[in-house]
């Protein structure tokens, strides 16, 4: 029965949004500012997102993809994998409210670990 449930629950889109994050990747400390496009599935969230990612004056381009769950009034967790000029790297996520569309973000995950912002999804 809840099977059923889930697959006949229709996909809300969640809108755009964007983020700022001080970044440990591509070998070096630096600041991340990414937008994406969330999608909600019977509870679940797929965010598909690209940025750009600034160090020392230099500029990299990076995408990345999370899936991620809402914790009923506490935070929303998952997993991600940021594709740049590196190899893809996978990362666990969390992202705690500030207000409505604010939250405080982390990832983390082999050679890549990041800290910020997100507005709106």
């Amino acid at each position: 029965m809840l099977a059923l449930g889930l697959a006949t629950a229709p996909a809300q889109a969640e809108g755009i949004g964007a983020e700022a994050d001080y970044a440990r990747a591509n070998g070096g400390w630096g600041t991340e500012i990414g937008a994406g496009y969330a999608l909600g599935i019977a509870g679940f969230r797929l965010t598909p997102g690209a940025g750009v990612y600034i160090r020392d004056g230099d500029t990299d381009l990076y995408g990345r993809i999370e899936a991620t769950v809402a914790l009923p009034m506490t935070a929303r967790i998952g997993a991600g994998v940021r594709f740049s000029a590196d190899d893809p790297r996978p990362y666990a996520t969390i992202a705690m409210p500030l207000l409505p569309k604010v939250a405080i973000k982390a990832n983390a995950g082999p050679k890549y670990v990041s800290l910020g912002l997100t507005l709106g999804y």
